[in-house]
């Protein structure tokens, strides 16, 4: 499930995503009278994404699966029977990546997804229509994890954009630092915490917070993440534990 786009035979860093005898066939659309000249352009990177390609073959809900995927059989953060939370996990992508790597359908790991947007079920998998940051869902989310806490949080929160760059760094950032900070809570000893920021500068502060409880910490930019976005994700790995937090 889920692997990542690769090069066609012979290709040297070309666009992922082709399959032997296939060639790459950039679609240009024709400028729609209905469509901002933004409009156009993102459709037509949609359409020219080998991720996007790849997950309706491979039947993902987003082409964010894949970025869970390269940064999972990089650093092994989920392994059959983990605990997991996903938070912002609509449509559904990185919920069923870790469905299927905890083994969950099978009874062995758990996964909990939640978010205020609407998502189909995915078989294996708990999900939540609650905005994480409402009063008692985090509360919510503890009470349905089975034998105590979890050995995985990942978050891909994000905050509506409002086309201020400044402004929208500082929203996704507190994001982050909430997301953190609800791992500490829930996570049980040696657990890892994967969540999505941007670069900006303030990372720096939630950087060395997770460096005081975690034995490693790391930026991560797998290569599903657009070379042109700032999108990176904070990776702690190997949670201390609560009984040690001052």
């Amino acid at each position: 499930m889920a692997k990542p786009p690769s090069g066609g035979k012979g290709s040297k860093g070309g666009s992922p995503g082709l399959r032997g005898g296939e060639r790459n066939m950039r679609v240009k659309l024709k400028t729609g009278r209905q469509r901002t000249p933004s409009q156009q352009r993102w459709l037509e990177r949609q359409l020219n994404d080998p991720y996007v390609a790849a997950a309706k073959r491979d039947g993902m809900r987003s082409r964010a699966a894949f970025k869970l995927t390269e940064i999972d059989d990089r650093y092994k953060l989920l392994k059959p029977g983990h605990r997991v939370i996903d938070l912002g996990a609509a449509p559904g992508g990185w919920t069923q990546v870790a469905v299927d790597r905890v083994k969950a359908v099978e009874g062995r790991g758990q996964v909990i997804g939640i978010d205020y947007l609407e998502m189909g079920s995915i078989a294996g998998a708990t999900l939540l229509m609650l905005d994480f940051l409402e009063d008692g869902a985090p509360d919510k989310l503890k009470s349905l994890l089975r034998d105590g806490g979890a050995d995985v949080v990942l978050s891909d929160m994000a905050a509506p954009t409002t086309g201020h760059t400044g402004t929208d760094h500082l929203r996704i950032m507190g994001l982050a630092e909430t997301a953190a900070q609800f791992a500490r809570e829930v996570l049980a000893p040696r657990g890892a915490f994967l969540c999505k920021m941007f670069q900006g500068g303030t990372e720096r502060e939630l950087l060395a917070d997770l460096k005081r409880d975690f034995e490693v910490v790391r930026h991560v930019k797998p290569p599903a993440s657009r070379k042109e976005s700032t999108e990176l994700y904070m990776l702690a790995m190997g949670f201390r534990g609560r009984e040690e937090e001052t």
